[in-house]
């Protein structure tokens, strides 16, 4: 390693933004299209790096050109990726069909809540959700899936 390289290195860090420009267009041959202190800096010292260490072999640089030039990346984007998103439509799939009734043991009681085509009935009430069944039981806040145990997992199933 060139003993050098270290000290040149830690003298960038503390270059103005200006000087860094100034090194890269000095590097490279050209203007940097970035003024950010952190790009500028990493870059700069690479090349420096670079041109003290040794910089890619030829082969090495032919392999990144033909990686960067596979035919299989597309130029445009497929029209089903374009298109907007669809949004289902009708019922939560883990709710069984209308008129189910699902019966919860809690307390030492039978809980009983009738699924309508919109909402739920329990104690003759309507309710527009599980969770607020649930909650009202509980005394506290539960996911109304999770208390009647629609979390769509197969018996023995853990997750």
């Amino acid at each position: 390693m060139n003993p050098t390289l270290p000290a040149q290195i830690e003298a960038l860090r503390k270059l103005p933004v200006s000087a860094l420009l100034a090194q890269y267009r000095e590097l490279f041959g050209e203007e940097s299209r970035s003024s950010n202190r952190q790009f500028l800096f990493r870059r700069v010292a690479w090349r420096l790096q670079a041109i003290a260490e040794g910089d890619l072999s030829e082969r090495a640089r032919r392999r990144a050109l033909e990686l960067a030039n596979d035919a299989d990346l597309k130029v445009q984007p497929a029209k089903a990726f374009l298109a907007p998103v669809a949004r289902p439509t009708g019922r939560d799939p883990r709710l069984p069909p209308a008129g189910t009734l699902l019966r919860r043991q809690f307390k030492g009681g039978t809980i009983e809540v009738k699924v309508l085509e919109a909402g739920f009935e329990h104690a003759g009430r309507p309710y527009p959700s599980l969770s607020a069944i649930a909650s009202e039981i509980a005394g506290t806040r539960w996911n109304g899936f999770s208390f009647f145990g629609l979390t769509g997992k197969k018996e023995g199933q853990r997750g």
